[in-house]
Formats: structure tokens, C-alpha cells, sequence
């Protein structure tokens, strides 16, 4: 249970939100199947519409699936990065209106601390009124988009709650019913279970959350460490004492390593990835946490540092995702003189991963791009580069987006990289944001 069962804590996200961007800008795609994702033989698929989910797409499938799956007339779109800022910085204004403490995850969630005295509402209020009357007012705001929305007196149980009703849904978890409605769900609701750990945990017959929570703490600490097994034991029984916070502490995981000898064959320098990248995951979902940021640092014979780094709108504990990620901040960099140091690190971190947003990983084909995040970098557009469709509807140029009146016009723009050298260890100050 929280520390404090009275407060009361909302956890907003926008339905199918890239999807939905693209069929209110272009009319003729409303209801249409809409995929938004990468276009190319290796894309994968960062948003599905609710349309095109009925055929069986769905985030993070390769686009040659759901192309398979999807009927002719299913626009296959590559993203308008600005026009989702713009508007997600529309919504969330509008949160900030109604509380002082919004913690913003990703381009389209956010926590919201509503409790008194900072806040509007408590649990004696008509909290359900109050949250159909936010959603309207979104809908009104960004010309038609929904969101849905949790109410909890945890941030766990906030997230659950808003994934429970979609789309346009208000899923309410009062206080004292939180055990009845975390048992009955899968342990892979539970953040920090990804599919490994939800195998081995399968292996002991444990698949509900209610299953989880009958095990005891020793034993979950002998499978999973102290750090992780303790997590699962606490968040097993609804224990989640963490705060919206509007700022959180930067924070970072790296592993480096410096090679006896110059290493210029690239092959070699990528196998290091993989085996850093491995290392990686393992210490995420051992402290339970994901990561939005993926930084290589590379040094030269010369002792000349090279930092690469790429935040993505999503968190996640996936060594391919880290290792892919990695491989293409690698390939920007010079290697032909030969590296003495190799280091990879994520940063971001985030006490849960969001697949419905796979924006990077869905555009292989796109290179050294650092994606804007939550709160957006993309203000210096001379370092900027669009991104352009491929082919379809998703050829249309649009002008840039902008507010009128608090609503949306349509609009597209570019996507910014990043990188550093220096003499020493560098950083990368080309996408900042919420981590």
C-alpha cells in the first residue's frame, strides 16, 4: 500500500497516439488502418490504429507482418515527429493546469499527483466526473484525440488501471480494492517482467500476480537476487511508496572496456555490443527498471573520446533493443585507426517499459537519428534532417504544426542527431528530456 492511502494519483495515456495524430490531420484515413512505423524490409511498427489492431497488428510486429495482415487500403505511414510533440505539449499544459506535480514518461503518458491541497481532487470527490470531463476537454483541445486514463492511490496501479478501459476509458482503483484488482491480473502487468522472467517464474506455476504474491520473499530472492526479488515481493502486494515527482535525479547504468591492443575491425567492436548489451539487460531486470537513453562511448588511439547517444519514446530492457541501438551510434563513428576504449550506457531510467511507442527501433533505415522525446529537443533546426515518408499517403508534406486557440493544426518536421567529441568523456545535450 502507498504511504499515504489518501492520495490520489492519475495516470493519463493517449489512445493509439501517433496513429490518431495521422488520421485527424489526413481525413482520408479516418477509419482506415493505419500503420505508423518503419517502412523499409526491416521496420517495425511503432503504432497500430484501432482499425488496423483488428486484423492483428500491433506495436513492435515487423511491418512485413502486418502488412501481410492488414487488408489493401491499409496506409503504411512513416512519422511526423513535431506534429506528436506539438500536440502531446498541448495535453500536457493542460495537465499542468490542473496540478503542480505532472511527471511526464513519454510523449504520450503522464503521471498527475491530483491529491489536496496541491491538487483538485480527492477520493470523497466525484473523481470519475472529474476525469470525463479532462478527456472531453483533450478531445476538444487536440481536434479529436481521446486518451484514457487510471485512477489510483499508486503509480502501479494508476498505469494498470488506464490500460484497462481502451480506448477513451476511466478505469477508477479506489482505495482499499487495489489486492482485488492487481491478483487477477498476469505477472507480466507487474513492471520488471519481461517474458524471461515471466517463464521462470511460469516454471514454478506462477502466472497471475496473485500467484506471485504467495511466494515468499526468500524465495524470490534466491531466484532473482536481492534488488529484483525484493521488488517483485513488494509490488506483488501492491507496495509502490514512489511519488510524482516533476524532476527526477539523472541517473545511469555503463560498462566499459579498454582492448590490450587497437581494435579497427568492426565486426569485432559490434560482437563487444552484443556481449556489453547483455550485461546491460541483465542489470536492468535485476533492479527493475528500463532505460530511454543508449550512449556509446568510443576512444581513439589517440586518446580522442566520441560519445554517441540516442533517447527513444520508450523505455525498454531488451538487450537487442540496446544492442541494435549501439550498433548504429557505432556506425558513425571512425574506427579505421583503431579503438583503445569501448564503452556502452543507458540512461533514462524508468520504472516501467512502454512498447506502444517504438519509434527508433521502427526506423532502422533512418541511421543516426535521436528521436525527439518527451519534452522535445528539435529546436535547432540547422542540425536537423527530415524524416520523410516513403511512398503512399505518406508522401504528403504538410505545413509545420502550431497552436491556435489551444487546438491543432497538422503539420510535420525533422528529427535531430547528436553526438560529441572531445579529449575527454562527453556528453549529449541534443535531446533532453524526461527521463
Amino acid at each position: 500500500m502507498p504511504q499515504d492511502a489518501r492520495q490520489c494519483i492519475m495516470h493519463l495515456d493517449l489512445d493509439a497516439f501517433f496513429a490518431a495524430v495521422e488520421q485527424r490531420d489526413k481525413p482520408s484515413l479516418r477509419g482506415r488502418p493505419v500503420i505508423v512505423g518503419g517502412l523499409g524490409g526491416r521496420g517495425v511498427v511503432a503504432t497500430a490504429s484501432y482499425e488496423a489492431r483488428r486484423y492483428g497488428a500491433r506495436s513492435a510486429m515487423p511491418t512485413i507482418e502486418a502488412r501481410r495482415r492488414c487488408p489493401a487500403g491499409t496506409a503504411f505511414l512513416a512519422g511526423r515527429f513535431a506534429a506528436y510533440r506539438t500536440t502531446s505539449e498541448v495535453v500536457m499544459a493542460m495537465l499542468r493546469e490542473r496540478s503542480p506535480l505532472v511527471e511526464q514518461v513519454s510523449v504520450d503518458e503522464a503521471y498527475v499527483d491530483l491529491t489536496p491541497p496541491g491538487g483538485p481532487l480527492g477520493w470523497d470527490d466525484d473523481v470519475e466526473a472529474w476525469c470525463r470531463e479532462l478527456l472531453e476537454g483533450i478531445v476538444e483541445a487536440t481536434g479529436g484525440l481521446t486518451a484514457s486514463v487510471g485512477l489510483a492511490t499508486t503509480k502501479m496501479m494508476a498505469k494498470l488501471a488506464s490500460e484497462m478501459d481502451k480506448p477513451a476509458g476511466v478505469t477508477v482503483v479506489r482505495p482499499g480494492e487495489e489486492l482485488e484488482v492487481l491478483h487477477a491480473l498476469s505477472v507480466r502487468a507487474i513492471p520488471g517482467i519481461g517474458p524471461a522472467t515471466a517463464s521462470r517464474l511460469h516454471g514454478f506455476g506462477v502466472d497471475t500476480v496473485a500467484d506471485l504474491a504467495r511466494m515468499s520473499e526468500p524465495d524470490l530472492v534466491s531466484i532473482f537476487g536481492t534488488a529484483h526479488g525484493g521488488a517483485l515481493h513488494r509490488l506483488a502486494r501492491g507496495e509502490d511508496d514512489r511519488r510524482v515527482v516533476v524532476e527526477r535525479e539523472a541517473k545511469s547504468i555503463s560498462v566499459e572496456g579498454t582492448f590490450e591492443h587497437d581494435v579497427s575491425d568492426r565486426s569485432a567492436l559490434e560482437s563487444e555490443l552484443a556481449r556489453m548489451s547483455r550485461g546491460l539487460a541483465g542489470r536492468l531486470e535485476r533492479t527493475g527498471v528500463f532505460a530511454r537513453t543508449i550512449t556509446v562511448k568510443a576512444r581513439q588511439h589517440d586518446f580522442t573520446t566520441q560519445t554517441r547517444s540516442g533517447t527513444l519514446p520508450f523505455a525498454t530492457g531488451d538487450a537487442g533493443v540496446i544492442e541494435r541501438e549501439g550498433r548504429r551510434l557505432l556506425r558513425s563513428v571512425d574506427v579505421t585507426s583503431g579503438l583503445r576504449l569501448l564503452g556502452l550506457g543507458v540512461a533514462g531510467l524508468t520504472a516501467h517499459a512502454q512498447e506502444e511507442l517504438s519509434l527508433e527501433t521502427a526506423y532502422p533505415e533512418l541511421g543516426e537519428v535521436a528521436l525527439p522525446d518527451a519534452v522535445g529537443a528539435l529546436e535547432d533546426a540547422s542540425d536537423a534532417r527530415d524524416v520523410v515518408a516513403q511512398g503512399g499517403d505518406a508522401a504528403d508534406e504538410e505545413e509545420p504544426p502550431r497552436a491556435v486557440a489551444g487546438r491543432m493544426l497538422p503539420g510535420g518536421g525533422p528529427a535531430r542527431t547528436c553526438g560529441t567529441t572531445s579529449t575527454e568523456p562527453a556528453g549529449c545535450g541534443g535531446a533532453a528530456g524526461v527521463s
